[in-house]
């Protein structure tokens, strides 16, 4: 970690700031063997969707975090919540005291493999960086985003971006425009948990070297959703329908009511479907939630951007 001062022409603002943050599917999710380091390897497509949390960053005499939304109270309000150590990280490289308070109005599903803690961490840091007039280059940002977890540079980015290494080194990819419905199930899944399946369930097997192969990077740029859906695969699937099999029959629901294609996003627990039009989103979600298979769905579009300040209200 770097240090520096600040040395900004910025100002700091004493009126609240908004960041709003999309969530995002993995199109692709190709998971490589473990590394001495306990991480995997990754060619993790991201795609950001139309699901989004705002994080308001206010000036207080200490750090704070509240949440509002689905699933408020099983979202941490200590410093273990990314947004809180965006916060603090951003702080101690400017040689400021984080004295924020950070509102969460949440909508992303909470550790559903959505990545919405991380989407939080990237509106925090964007947040307080415009809050305290910082001007903070974007690669240092980035470079925080990095330190924070894998998923966090690109809740900063959005659009579509090709990540490897962690997942963290990031590659813009030209993507055309789909429509998504996403199945909230009961209660989450733990990431660490789902790779530790995922090392359990290969256990002495090869495993290759992940690749984003080229025709899901054609089918992406081409907006045919026919094509994407094809090419659609996620890696830790099955070790995220071992330690919940009830997810299969949400995926069957989903497929059954005349999606394109389903698979378990990220690390799961939610379940993604891939749809012809908004048409058949509405037809999609209303038979999941029939079906009763998932506790919500969430209809949404792709691409999203990245982490956007907000217009003063």
């Amino acid at each position: 970690m770097t240090t520096r001062t600040n040395t900004s022409t910025g100002r700091p603002r004493t009126t609240p700031v908004t960041v709003r943050v999309p969530a995002k599917v993995n199109v692709r999710l190709a998971v490589g063997a473990a590394r001495p380091d306990g991480f995997h390897d990754l060619a993790n497509v991201f795609l950001a969707v139309s699901l989004f949390d705002e994080v308001t960053a206010t000036p207080a005499d200490a750090l704070t975090v509240t949440c509002e939304g689905p699933d408020a109270d099983k979202v941490p309000l200590d410093r273990t919540n990314l947004a809180a150590r965006a916060a603090e990280i951003l702080a101690a490289r400017s040689g400021l005291d984080p004295l924020v308070h950070l509102h969460i109005a949440k909508n992303i599903p909470v550790a559903g493999g959505m990545a919405g803690g991380s989407a939080d961490g990237a509106a925090a840091l964007l947040a307080c960086d415009a809050l305290w007039g910082l001007n903070t280059p974007r690669e240092e940002l980035l470079d925080i985003c990095a330190e924070l977890g894998s998923d966090v540079p690109f809740s900063l980015v959005g659009g579509a971006a090709l990540g490897t290494g962690r997942g963290e080194v990031l590659t813009p990819v030209p993507a055309g425009d789909f429509h998504w419905v996403f199945a909230v199930a009961d209660g989450g899944l733990s990431t660490p948990a789902v790779f530790r399946e995922f090392d359990r369930l290969a256990e002495g097997t090869e495993i290759p070297e992940p690749q984003a192969s080229p025709a899901l990077l054609a089918a992406l740029a081409s907006g045919d959703p026919d094509a994407l859906a094809a090419t659609l695969a996620n890696d830790l699937q099955p070790a995220a329908l071992s330690l919940r099999p009830s997810l299969a029959a949400t995926l069957d629901a989903g497929l059954g009511a005349g999606a394109l294609a389903a698979l378990v996003s990220g690390s799961g627990p939610t379940t993604a479907f891939l749809v012809a039009d908004e048409e058949a989103a509405a037809k999609t979600a209303a038979a999941l939630e029939a079906s009763g298979t998932c506790r919500a769905t969430r209809i949404a579009s792709s691409p999203a951007p990245g982490a956007t300040l907000l217009p003063p209200s």
